[in-house]
């Protein structure tokens, strides 16, 4: 006798709530001992390829509130445009370049600082170049599902114009929201990268 299909409900999602950061930052938050140090946390790599620079900025609720409980994830190509891992087929990437970073924002001032390398460009599915960018991740108490966006690099106009993802947004007056500004030339470039969740400027978030 063929027994009846019963479907299960999916649950409801849920906010992060604090326990993101219990999870993913326990030292951070008071947790010591279980591990050495918090996935993501450790400083670039002396011996990484390509031009140091700093990535910096807040996330803003929809009063242009910054947040101070944000957990931010960034990851990224090496400056060859080639990714770490076994899923890269295209060369060997810097094996001294994690791709990836994990901090919380301060608790203070809600500033997330990341050192990492420019990264070169990479291909679109179908081939096409990509700009130059860095892929953003971003959870805090309130957000039910982790928010994906993209910085793109304010310097590299001739890329960015050609970048196939940039170039599918409707409304071009959003199109700014997803650039980083270039606010020091120092030895380590700073750019500037808020992220807007809501209202005015409300920055483009993507669904992969």
């Amino acid at each position: 006798m063929v027994q009846p299909f019963r479907r299960l409900k999916e649950s409801p999602s849920q906010t992060a709530g604090p326990y993101v950061h219990i999870g993913a930052t326990p030292n951070f938050s008071g947790i010591e001992g279980v591990f050495p140090h918090d996935l993501g946390s450790l400083p670039l790599p002396a011996k990484a390829q390509g031009q140091r620079i700093i990535v910096t900025g807040r996330i803003f609720d929809g009063s242009g509130t910054p947040i101070k409980d944000a957990l931010v994830e960034i990851w990224q190509a090496d400056a060859q445009g080639l990714y770490p891992g076994p899923g890269e087929r295209r060369g060997q990437a810097d094996p001294h370049f994690p791709g990836w970073f994990r901090q919380p924002v301060d608790t203070t001032t809600g500033i997330y600082r990341f050192e990492t390398i420019k990264p070169g460009i990479v291909p679109y599915f179908d081939g096409r170049p990509m700009a130059p960018h860095i892929s953003f991740w971003i959870v805090a108490r309130g957000i039910n599902i982790g928010l994906h966006t993209r910085l793109y690099f304010g310097d590299e106009e001739a890329a960015n114009a050609a970048d196939p993802i940039l170039a599918r947004i409707e409304h071009r007056v959003r199109v700014p929201t997803l650039i980083a500004t270039l606010s020091d030339v120092g030895s380590v470039p700073t750019y500037t990268f808020d992220i807007r969740l809501q209202g005015e400027n409300e920055t483009v978030f993507v669904d992969i």
